[in-house]
């Protein structure tokens, strides 16, 4: 399994893809995060969520899991992937933890620069800062929910294995199928993996996700355990696919 967890992590490192991937990750939560400090004139109570909250690499990583796992079908390489490892369950397991930590190293890299930015913006205007500890609680929590969703992915990808549906339908799912299905049964809703489960695991209020104030989120600790749910259902489903089916 070392050896298999070294080589999927020696992928991610050497791909132009995860480079341009955490460069867009940490490019785009800066220019958020840089904007809403000097545009706007966040209070000691909202500017962690304002300003230190901003972090896109949780969705990012979530798409380039996704991509990663079924771009070994559509380029082929599942079948030399699988012939180098043929225990598929521990194939896809290394699979899983490495994406997992990407997910976290690129959150926290995120974390990092919003920090450093918001930080001296804020600085600048006057502005107040948030606690330490609060900022650290926050990083932490987006930090998770990235390796979490990463893993996610992973397990989607595999399910679906054709490279441009799993993307396809990943942003159906996030962007139309959530919202729909959190507008007309809240209470059902509330569980979706990528809207509202990721907004409260990041400990963040309903509106910092575009969600209605009037639905019930549930906390921190039972969204994540709720995402750790998801995550165990795909993989187990994608497993038990990939163990039956035929690589081409």
């Amino acid at each position: 399994m070392n050896a298999l967890l070294q080589a999927e992590l020696l992928k991610l490192r050497t791909t132009r893809t995860f480079v341009a991937l955490t460069a867009l990750a940490v490019g785009s939560s800066v220019l958020i995060a840089g904007l809403v400090a000097l545009l706007t004139e966040p209070t000691r109570d909202s500017v962690l969520v304002d300003v230190f909250a901003s972090d896109t690499s949780s969705f990012l990583i979530l798409v380039l899991a996704v991509v990663g796992i079924s771009g070994e079908w559509r380029h082929r390489t599942i079948t030399s992937s699988l012939l180098a490892a043929p225990d598929r369950l521990r194939f896809l397991g290394a699979k899983t933890i490495a994406f997992a930590a990407a997910g976290l190293l690129l959150s926290v890299l995120t974390a990092v620069a919003v920090a450093v930015v918001g930080a001296l913006v804020l600085s600048v205007r006057d502005l107040p800062l948030p606690a330490l500890s609060e900022m650290l609680a926050q990083t932490g929590r987006n930090a998770l929910l990235a390796a979490l969703l990463g893993a996610f992915g992973v397990g989607i990808g595999a399910l679906l294995r054709n490279q441009i549906a799993a993307v396809v339908s990943l942003l159906v799912l996030s962007f139309v199928v959530e919202p729909i299905v959190l507008g007309l049964a809240p209470h059902v809703g509330r569980f979706g993996p990528l809207g509202a489960l990721s907004i409260s695991a990041a400990g963040l209020p309903a509106e910092a996700g575009g969600i209605p104030e009037d639905v019930d989120l549930v906390g921190v600790l039972p969204a994540t355990l709720l995402l750790l749910l998801w995550v165990g259902t795909a993989f187990t489903a994608a497993t038990f696919l990939l163990e039956r089916r035929d690589l081409e």
